[in-house]
């Protein structure tokens, strides 16, 4: 299902053929992040990403929109810690088109200064909507606190001071830096044809050379603690959690065995004894911060703010019961299946699909199939459920964030009772 070329500049071509489907899913990867950026310049990555949309030496930003409008296609693109993606999704035979947009963006964005200006005020109310979702907040607290004074750790959209100190030339720089032919993946699944797909993207990307330094994946330690933000809200956000593995980590099948056993889905641990049994949240749930060299895990809850005490112990509860007693053979069937169930019903999108691709060439520089990965989860035995808990749920590496109207001196939490 899978094909890989790569071109004479070193460009690298993906594709996965999906002849039962009508549409196609494309994407050009850059593998660089916010982990790879200077402090002083935290969140070029994600402003070069909105300029690319801004307008090129062909397109002005409204031709660009109206292109894929124009056939019912979806433009867009996403930075995270380790890559950036701009990617289009359209019917089979707007693919050409597709292609053209996303190259041209990718290759001849003339970042003007009076547009740079306007999208660091649309960058800064991004900022500010984040500190308005204390949900996300929160998230992003966790990282800071347990990853402290780390790039992994600093949030991809920056801060207010570094995205605006930013200059044209700073994000051409940027570009001219990591964007080049063997730091970049075009990847597409769907109904494409994998040889004529490469004549495309060799046609689009003639122009394109140079090289860049190799990735080098931040690795930071742990760094847990107990940070408690006030906020004026309805509710307090709570994340407990603990260094976890790196995407890399030929152990993280048996990781996610455990985080959907402990928070994975209605029939949970923690959904039924917080939840269901006690009443204390409408959501709660776990999971990983993955990254090529390092990890963290956590848990989520938002709850009333008396009732973060209770929803804390009981997390504490939970993951001691991990460390010492073993995972029943019923309940780690139901978490495998689980995993196994979630990803054939991701399969069935053409963007998952891509985007599989592309993480999986930058991360482990293969593909696996499906039935490679089913048979890695059913191979997790209860043993290395239990190992992973003793390892990485020990009361000492447990970190505690909590922003809402909460005194920190009211939450009594004892890490050697975790």
């Amino acid at each position: 299902m899978y094909k890989k070329t790569t071109l004479p500049s070193g460009l690298r071509v993906l594709t996965e053929t999906m002849p039962a489907v009508r549409s196609a899913s494309i994407g050009i990867w850059a593998d660089v992040g916010s982990s790879l950026e200077v402090p002083q310049q935290r969140g070029i990555s994600h402003l070069v990403e909105h300029m690319l949309f801004k307008g090129t030496q062909r397109r002005t930003a409204r031709e660009i929109a109206e292109a894929m409008d124009g056939v019912g296609g979806n433009l867009n693109a996403f930075t995270d810690k380790e890559t950036t993606c701009y990617y289009a999704k359209v019917i089979d035979k707007h693919v050409p088109l597709a292609m053209d947009v996303l190259a041209d963006m990718f290759l001849h964005s003339t970042f003007d200064p009076t547009e740079l200006a306007k999208e660091q005020k649309v960058v800064l109310e991004e900022i500010k909507m984040y500190e308005d979702s204390p949900d996300e907040l929160i998230h992003d607290l966790f990282l800071q606190t347990m990853w402290r004074g780390s790039h992994l750790g600093d949030p991809t959209i920056g801060f207010v001071d570094t995205v605006t100190a930013l200059a044209p030339n700073d994000l051409r720089a940027h570009m001219a830096r990591h964007y080049a032919p063997n730091s970049v993946v075009v990847a597409a699944a769907g109904n494409v044809e994998h040889e004529r797909f490469v004549e495309l993207v060799a046609e689009c990307f003639a122009s394109f050379a140079g090289t860049s330094d190799a990735f080098q994946p931040d690795a930071p330690l742990a760094t847990p603690a107990t940070l408690v933000r006030q906020k004026d809200s309805e509710q307090a956000y709570v994340v407990m959690g603990s260094r976890g593995l790196g995407a890399r980590d030929e152990r993280r099948y048996a990781l996610s065995v455990l985080d959907t056993l402990l928070g994975g889905g209605m029939s949970s641990r923690l959904f039924q004894e917080i939840r269901e049994k006690r009443g204390l949240v409408y959501t709660v749930y776990s999971f990983q911060a993955a990254y090529r060299e390092a990890g963290l895990f956590g848990i989520y809850a938002g709850t009333s703010p008396e009732n973060v005490q209770a929803c804390v112990d009981v997390i504490g509860e939970q993951l001691g019961a991990l460390r010492d007693v073993r995972v029943g053979e019923d309940e780690l069937r139901l978490a495998k299946e689980h995993i196994k169930g979630s990803l054939t019903l991701a399969l069935e999108s053409t963007s998952s699909r891509m985007i599989r691709l592309g993480r999986n060439e930058f991360t482990l520089g293969r593909q696996m199939t499906p039935e490679e990965i089913e048979s890695r989860i059913d191979a997790v035995s209860a043993e290395q459920i239990t190992e992973l808990a003793n390892e990485l749920f020990t009361p000492e590496q447990l970190g505690l964030c909590v922003l809402g109207p909460v005194d920190e001196a009211a939450i009594a939490w004892n890490r050697d009772a975790a």
